[in-house]
C-alpha cells in the first residue's frame, strides 16, 4: 500500500528548528551564555504558548469546558499561533475526531495504536488527512466565534508575526537579538511542540488507567509536569468536558489553576465539572475489574469474588445515598432556606451518610488490597 505524499513544509520546519535547538542553542550557551532576561522570557513564552494550547485550543474551544470573555479568547488565540500548531478551527476539528474515534487506525488522526512515532509527530509528516482539510462540519459552533474565524483567516500572518516579532523585539530591548531568538524563539518552540505532542503519544502509552481501559489514555503525574497539566489523560478521555485534568488539589495542573483564577475576576465562567459521584463510580468499577482479572484463575476465586462483589454493591449503595443527601443539602443552601428542623435533620443525615460512606470505602479498600495480595 502506497503511503500518502510527504508534507515538505512540516518536515523542514521540524528538522530545522530541531537542529537549531539541539546544536545552535548549546553552542550559543557555551560561547556567550544566556542572561536572566533571556531565560525568563523563554520560560514565560513556554507557558504562554503551551497553555494557549491546553487552556485555549483544547479545553476552551475543543471541549467547551468553560467560557471566556473576548480578551482572554483573543490572547489565547494569539498564544496558540505562537505555539505553531495550526489554527484553532483546524486543531479543534482534529481533536474532536480523535475523541470520537480514539485508537481507531485510519479514523483517529493520531491514533496511539499506530505507534509512538506516528502519534507523536509522524501523523503530521504525510498527507494522511488531506481529504478533510477543508471539512469543519464538526466545528460549526466554532465557525460562529469571530475570534476563531479571525485567527483561522489570518493564521499565517499572525503566526509569523508573533514567532519572529516577539523574540526579535525582546532581543532588541535586551541588546541581544540572536540570543533571544535562539532561546525564547526556537528552543521555546521546539520544547512546546514536543511537550504538547507527548499528550498524543506518551500519554497513551505510559501511566495508569484508574478510570477506564476502553482506550489507551493513561494518567501520569510526571508527564503532567511537562504537558501543562494534561498528563492526567485517562481521566480526560472519560470525562472530556471537565475543565480540569488533575482533579486533586495536589495534582500539577497549571491550566486548571489558570482557568479557575480567571474565574475569580469574572474573565472565565461556567466552569464545567463532572459530578463527583460519576468519577468515584468509574474509579471503583475499574478497581473491581482489575481484581476480577487477577484472581479469576485462583482455586478459591469464586468465593473471593463473591465477597468482593458484596463489598462493591454495598459501596455503590452507600455512595448513592451519600450523594443524594449531598445534593439535597446543596439545593437547600442554594435556595437559602431558613435553618429549620428539616434542614437540621437533613444536615445530620448528610453527616451520618458521609461517615457511613467513609467506613464502606475503608472496607472496600481493605477487601480490594487483600484480594490483590492473594492474587500475587
Amino acid at each position: 500500500m502506497n503511503k500518502p505524499p510527504l508534507i515538505l513544509t512540516n518536515i523542514l520546519m521540524f528538522t530545522i528548528t530541531g537542529l537549531i535547538a539541539l546544536v545552535a542553542v548549546p553552542l550559543e550557551a557555551f560561547n556567550n551564555g544566556f542572561d536572566w532576561v533571556e531565560i525568563s522570557a523563554c520560560i514565560f513564552l513556554i507557558y504562554f504558548s503551551g497553555m494557549s494550547i491546553t487552556a485555549g485550543y483544547h479545553r476552551l474551544w475543543s471541549h467547551k469546558a468553560y467560557e471566556a470573555n473576548g480578551f482572554v479568547r483573543g490572547v489565547l488565540a494569539v498564544g496558540g499561533a505562537l505555539a505553531l500548531q495550526n489554527s484553532i478551527l483546524h486543531w479543534a476539528s482534529d481533536h474532536r475526531i480523535h475523541h470520537k474515534h480514539v485508537d481507531q487506525n485510519g479514523k483517529d488522526p493520531y491514533s496511539a495504536k499506530n505507534g509512538f512515532w506516528f502519534s507523536h509527530i509522524g501523523w503530521m509528516l504525510r498527507e494522511y488527512q488531506h481529504h478533510r482539510y477543508d471539512d469543519y462540519e464538526n466545528c460549526r459552533d466554532l465557525q460562529k466565534d469571530k475570534i476563531v474565524m479571525w485567527q483561522h483567516k489570518h493564521y499565517l500572518a499572525i503566526m509569523l508575526g508573533v514567532n519572529f516579532g516577539i523574540p526579535i523585539l525582546l532581543g532588541w530591548l535586551n541588546g541581544d537579538v540572536l540570543g533571544m531568538v535562539l532561546l525564547a524563539g526556537v528552543f521555546r518552540l521546539v520544547f512546546v511542540h514536543h511537550s504538547t505532542f507527548f499528550i498524543n503519544s506518551l500519554a497513551h502509552i505510559w501511566g495508569k488507567q484508574p478510570y477506564t481501559d476502553k482506550n489507551t489514555a493513561r494518567d501520569n503525574g510526571i508527564l503532567a509536569f511537562f504537558t501543562f497539566g494534561e498528563g492526567y489523560h485517562n481521566f480526560h478521555h472519560i470525562f472530556e468536558y471537565d475543565y480540569r485534568n488533575g482533579i486533586k488539589w495536589y495534582q500539577f495542573d497549571p491550566t486548571k489553576w489558570l482557568i479557575r483564577s480567571l474565574s475569580t475576576i469574572g474573565w472565565t465562567k461556567n466552569l464545567r465539572r463532572c459530578p463527583e459521584e460519576r468519577i468515584e463510580k468509574a474509579k471503583v468499577a475499574m478497581q473491581l475489574q482489575k481484581v476480577k482479572e487477577q484472581v479469576s484463575s485462583l482455586p478459591d476465586a469464586e468465593e473471593m469474588l463473591t465477597k468482593l462483589q458484596h463489598e462493591y454493591d454495598l459501596l455503590m449503595h452507600r455512595m448513592a445515598e451519600y450523594y443524594a443527601a449531598k445534593k439535597q443539602l446543596m439545593d437547600a443552601k442554594r435556595q437559602e432556606l431558613k435553618l429549620g428542623y428539616d434542614k437540621l435533620e437533613l444536615a445530620a443525615k448528610y453527616k451520618e451518610l458521609k461517615a457511613s460512606l467513609a467506613e464502606q470505602k475503608s472496607n472496600w479498600t481493605k477487601a480490594y488490597q487483600l484480594e490483590l495480595q492473594f492474587a500475587r
